[in-house]
């Protein structure tokens, strides 16, 4: 870190009664100049006061000069939003006429906010064309290296921070989070910014591996080792040589194979199944997670070592500020222009923002591309018609209540926990299809989502009259929805009825494009 680095972080950290105070901060979630997206104004670090009016403050990105909100949907008397001395934070509402929303209600006069609702971001909504979130700040803004990972929050500078440091090595990496929130497109950001990004970076769902085939998917296998093996088979580790092996869900890998990972991990060696004799591998390993490892039995040691290096990938909720950001880099991926994302309802753009999304940056991708094929088709859309969730607005003051479809904790939940247990037998066809919808036809997300296992979810599947294996689809129907869509495999598999995982396998052998949507 350099001396200018120095002095922004003593600006941007004070120490009250032993607790790390941050900087207050405004980002930009909305605006009609959709290049303004994403921009910041960092407040106090103690007691101040901010006025928000159509020309101040003067809001920027790094490197660049500081521009006022200047929309005239915006009053030139100025909202007050003053931090107190215990970190709580009052906004006097300004006297104008102009519609001024605090998540997603009215305000009028006086509300207050506690640290923690502060936290949670809180969305300020101004003239009903302008977005605001109010938000504390724990790193400094930097210029992006990795535009893969979006994102303005200090949860997202934290994370790339950590990608770059750990890139240059050869440790091991292990990458934590709720599912959606991105755990794949950190594991390429690692890759490409290594010294192995000229070499291969492989990929494999642990969960897809089989009890009895896992060994040979993983090492390789020689000729007659088991039935059915009338060819050698070059293993993912050999694949991945020189490269990168991502182990997907690496909680549901074979309890069979994890030993063997484990030796891998701490001699480079492998045994092919059959062989006589043994194999090396160059490949670095990066897992994925979104489990708690240590309570459900996972081999110790095995996690040890892969706990080398851990990032944590931060919930969509704990980044709100974010949320703006990516859903124009959404847009943009569903052909918009610039004028036709302008024209996105600002009060739909406040209901995504007010909500909490369970299912993180992925649910908010597919919800945004069903939203604008609604939009095209001439609907109204609203987002309660597309989350699994009651998607009521958040209170504008301190001391709401959350409910169990909106939680506010960080900590990171085993999928069976997130939702109550169910039987096979509540589940009804409409909640799986609804569940697969939500989670881009991904097992993992809709297991969570009804509270079942994997194994109870796959049961289900093969028993519904309208999801079909991958296998069993005709070839020209394949082709026709790789063109429709693409090749985006979420969009593909709902208009085919099947899980994406599945389907980007059975695409794979036949040498057919589909690439899973970049967020």
């Amino acid at each position: 870190m350099n001396d200018v680095d120095n002095t922004l972080t003593t600006q941007l950290f004070s120490q009250k009664n032993g607790i790390t105070s941050a900087l207050l901060g405004l980002t930009i979630l909305w605006h009609p100049d959709t290049e303004r997206i994403g921009e910041q104004f960092l407040g106090p670090a103690e007691e101040g006061a901010i006025e928000v009016c159509r020309y101040t403050p003067l809001f920027f990105r790094p490197g660049q000069d500081g521009i006022a909100l200047g929309h005239r949907a915006i009053a030139r008397a100025p909202l007050t939003v003053r931090r107190n001395a215990d970190d709580s934070v009052d906004l006097v509402a300004p006297d104008s006429r102009m519609a001024l929303e605090v998540n997603g209600a009215l305000l009028a006069g006086t509300r207050h906010f506690t640290r923690d609702d502060i936290g949670a971001g809180v969305v300020l909504g101004l003239g009903g064309q302008v977005l605001l979130c109010l938000h504390w700040m724990t790193s400094f803004p930097r210029p992006n290296l990795f535009p893969g990972l979006l994102g303005v929050s200090s949860g997202a500078i934290a994370t790339r921070e950590l990608i770059r440091q750990v890139a240059g090595t050869d440790l091991a990496v292990l990458l934590l989070g709720e599912t959606g929130t991105g755990k794949d497109v950190a594991a390429r950001a690692i890759h490409q910014a290594s010294k192995r990004s000229a070499n291969p970076l492989v990929a494999v769902n642990m969960a897809t591996l089989s009890e009895s085939l896992a060994a040979a998917d993983l090492f390789g296998a020689v000729k007659g080792a088991y039935t059915g093996a009338q060819a050698p088979r070059q293993g993912l580790f050999a694949e991945a040589d020189g490269g990168t092996l991502f182990l997907d869900e690496l909680g549901d890998t074979p309890a069979s194979v994890q030993p063997m990972l484990l030796r891998v991990l701490e001699t480079g060696c492998y045994r092919p199944l059959g062989a006589s004799a043994d194999a090396r591998t160059t490949a670095r390993l990066i897992a994925a997670t979104d489990q708690d490892l240590d309570a459900r039995g996972f081999n110790q040691p095995l996690l040890r070592r892969m706990e080398a290096f851990v990032i944590r990938v931060p919930t969509l909720r704990e980044r709100r500020e974010d949320i703006g950001l990516l859903l124009a880099h959404m847009l943009k991926g569903c052909d918009l222009s610039a004028a036709e994302i302008a024209a996105f309802p600002p009060a739909l753009v406040s209901e995504m923002c007010n909500y909490d999304w369970p299912g993180n940056i992925r649910q908010l991708a597919n919800v945004a591309r069903r939203m604008v094929m609604a939009l095209q088709a001439g609907e109204r859309p609203v987002l309660s018609q597309y989350v699994h969730a009651p998607a009521a607005p958040r209170s504008a003051g301190a001391g709401y209540a959350m409910s169990a479809e909106q939680p506010r904790s960080a900590s990171l939940k085993n999928p069976a926990d997130a939702a109550p247990r169910r039987k096979l037998a509540e589940i009804s066809n409409d909640d799986l299809l609804g569940a697969l919808e939500e989670h881009g036809w991904q097992i993992s997300g809709a297991a969570q989502q009804l509270g079942l296992s994997r194994p109870s979810l796959y049961k289900l599947i093969e028993a519904h009259p309208a999801i079909r294996p991958a296998a069993l689809i005709p070839r020209e129907e394949l082709d026709a929805a790789l063109r429709a869509h693409g090749g985006d495999l979420a969009l593909c598999a709902s208009r085919l009825k099947t899980p994406s995982e599945a389907l980007r396998r059975h695409l794979r052998v036949l040498g057919l494009d589909a690439s899973p949507a970049q967020v």
